[in-house]
């Protein structure tokens, strides 16, 4: 690792096209982590993934459990990603969700740096390594995941054309290292482990492949029968496997039935969405296609397989981060594929297609309609949260939730059946029934405030329809 930071160092003093890909690559990372914060200042980040991790690593950087009161489960038990753990170290020091946003914002940006080393593995050009450095800061799946609160896979891009740089050079200790990092970050990222096992097979690395396969096995039933049942009780397995439910209950029954049962892939997979879904994946390197290494997109098929039968279309878009490893894949596999001698089609046409392609599949507009939708709530929700104290345990809206979740308590209601049972654990309510949120409704946002007045709760209510109601009084009219 030391001689990567030593060569990476010795390219930026030497090479003015690493040092535009550097510098580039920062800016992409400023603007990205402004939108993102952006995005937040206007009450369009979620309890769900945001508020979630917030809470999770609050939790742990102060030595409390770290059980989400949203879910339910325990930091590591979420999604086996134990990487989460190093966050909370800074959030001893640092205790901001911005720190999580530019965390992801910076290894979505910086990735371009191992990428232009494995450009240099494979001799390409600069000129080249650059296109296909823009290839990525470029993929909308990039842009949009940014944006969508906070996914501690996001960390593992880098390491995933890390594991490729050691691989090139038969480092295969470290490869395991970073394997090991990688599935870190998610429980789902075993599949690409295993697929890129399935990869090692085709070159010949029959050890390697084994090790691969073995370790993404071991760590899902260790995840699975072990770590999630220990930590979660009667909630103890892989979350991701409840989107396979017209497939079996477990995942043994759920392979033996694909198996052997075909007629259960005619009835349940939406063929015409996954086709559709293949095309949006592939669209940006067009131009570019026939350079793409087949043995390395080998190492993407779990991941496709997966998000092609889940019940959850949101596997099957470009908006949430199921498909960011394997954009990061169709990018490697480019670079294995490319011939500088082969090279015909001008670069001016493949970076105007590549802005075609980020125009009309990624979602800055959002930040023109939709992000604007609640800016005469932020007045309110300011003066709301002044009134709140860092013990008071809160029922909020799943939008303002990451606002408040540096605390033991907190969620937003989603189920009629808890308001008594909610009302006696929490003593703070922040509502708005004319603007529910994810996960709620106006009805059941109504029943709360209902029963908090009927309780004498001190409330106050906002002409925009927000409501904040305490057990105490907390202000003077």
């Amino acid at each position: 690792m030391n001689s990567f930071y030593q060569q990476l160092i010795l390219e930026f003093n030497q090479n003015k096209t690493f040092r535009r890909i550097c510098l580039l690559s920062l800016f992409f990372s400023i603007i990205f982590w402004s939108l993102s914060i952006f995005r937040h200042y206007l009450l369009h980040s979620n309890a769900y993934d945001l508020g979630l991790f917030d809470q999770w690593i609050w939790l742990a950087s102060r030595g409390l459990p770290p059980y989400s009161t949203m879910t339910g489960l325990h930091l590591f038990a979420d999604h086996g990603a134990w990487t989460l753990y190093r966050a909370s170290l800074i959030y001893k020091f640092f205790p901001s969700l911005n720190i999580l946003l530019l965390s992801q914002s910076l290894a979505l940006c910086c990735t371009t740096i191992p990428l232009w080393f494995l450009c240099k593995n494979e001799e390409i050009n600069d000129k080249n390594s650059f296109l296909i450095s823009i290839c990525w800061l470029l993929q909308p799946v990039v842009f949009n995941i940014n944006l969508f609160d906070f996914h501690p896979e996001v960390w593992a891009m880098p390491m995933i054309v890390i594991f490729y740089l050691f691989e090139k050079n038969s480092n295969f200790k470290m490869c395991l290292l970073t394997a090991f990092l990688i599935i870190g970050t998610r429980d789902g990222l075993v599949l690409l482990i295993f697929g890129m096992g399935i990869e090692q097979v085709l070159k010949k690395k029959y050890n390697f492949s084994f090790c691969l396969i073995s370790l993404s096995i071991l760590w899902f039933l260790f995840l699975n029968n072990f770590a999630y049942p220990l930590l979660n009780g009667d909630k103890g397995t892989v979350m991701a496997l409840s989107r396979y439910s017209s497939y079996g209950s477990s995942f043994s029954e759920i392979v033996f039935n694909l198996l052997s049962k075909p007629s259960l892939l005619i009835s349940n997979v939406d063929w015409e969405g996954s086709i559709f879904y293949l095309l949006i994946l592939f669209i940006p390197v067009f131009f570019l296609f026939n350079k793409l290494n087949l043995t390395n997109l080998l190492a993407t098929v779990p991941l496709i397989i997966t998000n092609i039968l889940s019940e959850n279309s949101a596997q099957r878009d470009l908006v949430h981060q199921y498909s960011l490893p394997i954009s990061l894949i169709i990018i490697i596999s480019l670079i294995n594929g490319f011939n500088n001698n082969a090279f015909s089609i001008r670069s001016k046409y493949i970076y105007a297609w590549l802005i075609v392609c980020w125009a009309a599949l990624a979602k800055p507009w959002f930040f023109t309609g939709p992000y604007l939708d609640r800016i005469t709530l932020i007045n309110s929700s300011k003066e709301a949260f002044s009134l709140i104290d860092k013990t008071s345990n809160i029922l909020t809206t799943s939008y303002l939730v990451p606002h408040l979740s540096q605390r033991q308590f907190i969620k937003f209601p989603n189920d009629e059946k808890s308001v008594q049972k909610d009302l006696k654990e929490y003593d703070i309510i922040l509502l708005n029934p004319l603007d529910p949120g994810w996960g709620s409704s106006s009805n059941i946002q109504l029943k709360y405030l209902e029963k908090a007045k009927a309780g004498n709760w001190e409330c106050k209510k906002w002409k925009n329809g927000q409501e904040f109601c305490k057990k105490k009084k907390l202000f003077n009219n």
